[in-house]
């Protein structure tokens, strides 16, 4: 098949009347369907339904020192859920400390208290600084975005490649002491889906940064989040970071929020040591304790990361199969030369480009057909995609058919967006 840019504009004009007519009785079919964000629907959350009736009796609710879960105290987490954690992560039980539900509270909490008390390295706070800036690799996660925003950072966009961030732009960035850290999604990256080469983790944990208390915010969110038994490999960061003595650089955070339930998972910070006892003091100033009954109940329903495996596979079956419907749908457009798009091997989110300047203009269009997806610009820091051309797909939550419906029109609207365009240029 020829590419668009090909086609003369008799050809165009012959396309161009039924993507129309096509798109327009979408429109006359008050749809209302969600690409937009990237949660797990009905028949994902009843994979862990169990969890919620797995039995508890008195005697259960002591840990394997003998303090009874059921009241205050051990505010890093219940040693059972750092061994748990530890076996699922790599990480070192030392290393961990044991939130709540949200992953992205933790994150929070790290920067905010680097902006009161600083970090070890460098106990400046952070807000005395009178200029501060912070890498965010593009496109990625608008939350993230947003802490640091919040926070009064100058956000600097790095482009994400195939092997994660552009690493010959974020060692120039690090040469300035007002660059205080990075965002990263190391595995089955927001949005993207990729995951970084075993030299970008080695970069990252060498590099020489300018300012002290520099810090790699390592969100591996997706760690576990494999399609099928052959999943991406990680290199481990806290293991490089040793080598180069830079282990405090690493900030470590990941949740069960998409392995059991967004609402009611576990979350974990893992940090060097050292990190902990500047972090601790603070930590307990700030509450007694986190849901320790919620830790047992997953420690019980789990017991080891091998069944986490097991679930993940059993997720995977549900998950892998939207993955397939978006993919199949958009393979209609190869060859086309109007869109490029990522084929991740996990995670939540599918990266599409369209041509420079019309990610708007297909985001408008799906809307007018009942298609909601992620605003344009999400991707990018301040909410700006200087391109204007990136839109994330989050096929986990709509049902398989709803799905379906949701990128056939998708891949119309991308057609006729096209098509429409090199008209106007004609």
């Amino acid at each position: 098949m020829k590419k668009y840019t090909e086609l003369s504009k008799n050809e165009l004009e012959e396309l161009y009347i039924p993507l129309k007519e096509k798109y327009e009785n979408y429109c006359k079919s008050g749809l209302k369907l969600d690409i937009s964000r990237g949660k797990p629907n009905a028949d994902q959350l009843d994979v862990s339904q169990a969890i919620l009736s797995t039995p508890m009796s008195r005697e259960d609710c002591f840990s394997a020192s003998g303090v009874d879960l059921r009241n205050y105290g051990i505010l890093d987490g219940i040693p059972e859920m750092k061994k748990l954690f530890s076996e699922l992560y790599g990480i070192k039980e030392e290393y961990i400390l044991v939130g709540g539900n949200s992953s992205l509270q933790l994150m929070y909490d790290s920067i905010a208290r680097a902006m009161i008390f600083g970090v070890r390295g460098s106990e400046r706070p952070w807000c005395f600084e009178p200029e501060r800036k912070w890498i965010c690799v593009t496109p990625g996660y608008d939350r993230h975005f947003r802490i640091t925003e919040t926070f009064g950072f100058k956000l600097i966009s790095v482009p994400m490649t195939e092997d994660g961030p552009d690493m010959d732009a974020v060692e120039e960035l690090v040469k300035d002491p007002t660059v205080k850290g990075i965002w990263c999604v190391p595995k089955y990256s927001n949005p993207t889906g990729n995951t970084y080469s075993d030299e970008t983790v080695r970069r990252l944990a060498s590099m020489k940064c300018a300012a002290p208390d520099f810090r790699i915010m390592w969100d591996n969110a997706y760690a576990v989040h494999d399609l099928g038994e052959n999943g991406d490999e990680l290199l481990d960061i806290f293991a490089e970071a040793e080598k180069c003595g830079n282990v405090d650089r690493v900030f470590y955070f990941s949740s069960t929020s998409k392995i059991t339930f967004p609402g009611g998972g576990v979350a974990l910070m893992a940090v060097s040591p050292d990190n902990k006892k500047q972090i601790m003091p603070h930590l307990g100033a700030q509450t007694i304790g986190y849901d320790k009954i919620n830790q047992l109940r997953h420690v019980n329903y789990f017991k080891n990361a091998d069944a986490v495996h097991a679930h993940m596979m059993q997720l995977a079956k549900l998950i892998g199969k939207k993955f397939e419907i978006c993919l199949d749908a958009l393979s209609e457009l190869d060859g086309l030369g109007i869109a490029k798009w990522t084929k991740p091997n996990g995670g939540y989110f599918i990266s599409l480009d369209v041509e420079v300047g019309s990610a708007k203009s297909v985001f408008e269009l799906m809307k007018g057909a009942g298609v909601t997806l992620t605003d344009v610009g999400a991707t990018f820091p301040y909410g700006i995609d200087p391109d204007d051309k990136n839109l994330r797909l989050a096929p986990t939550y709509p049902t398989d058919d709803e799905l379906r419906l949701a990128t056939e029109i998708l891949v119309t609207v991308l057609k006729y967006v096209a098509v429409k365009t090199l008209l106007e240029k004609a």
